[in-house]
């Protein structure tokens, strides 16, 4: 039987399109699993040129203060060392749950599409896939 391979526990996946990483969370984020993304992100940044980070939200359904944090340190890690991060299709009761933790995280621009992030830190999407079932426009 063919099909993918199912991820390991903890694994993040991490996609490299020109200067920017697209981070893409899936349900829980482990304490062990965010502080390996937090240094491969910072990392990343450093040695490769990377001038953004988006991170896709949109397969999170519950935050806590602990996702709240790391999504902060993020930022402000990224953002000394002259990154921009996006936060990307964050649900309703996702930001809701923020507000309520009182958690504003600074230095964090959202974004309610992976589109639309590429967007925002000057990226060239013309050329991204689009989601499945999207209708492609014909000249």
């Amino acid at each position: 039987m063919t099909g993918a391979a199912t991820p390991p526990d903890g694994y993040v996946p991490v996609l490299r399109l020109g200067g920017i990483l697209l981070v893409t969370l899936q349900g829980d984020l482990y304490d062990s699993t965010a502080e390996r993304l937090r240094q491969d992100i910072g990392r990343t940044v450093s040695d490769d040129a990377v001038t953004g980070v988006v991170i896709d939200l949109s397969g999170v359904e519950i935050v806590d203060s602990f996702m709240g944090r790391v999504l902060s340190d993020i930022a402000a890690m990224t953002q000394l060392l002259a990154a921009q991060t996006v936060v990307a299709g964050m649900r309703p009761a996702v930001a809701i749950t923020l507000v309520e933790l009182g958690l504003t995280l600074p230095g964090l621009r959202t974004a309610l599409s992976t589109e639309e992030a590429m967007n925002l830190l000057g990226a060239q999407v013309a050329h991204l896939p689009r989601a499945v079932g999207a209708r492609r426009e014909r000249p």
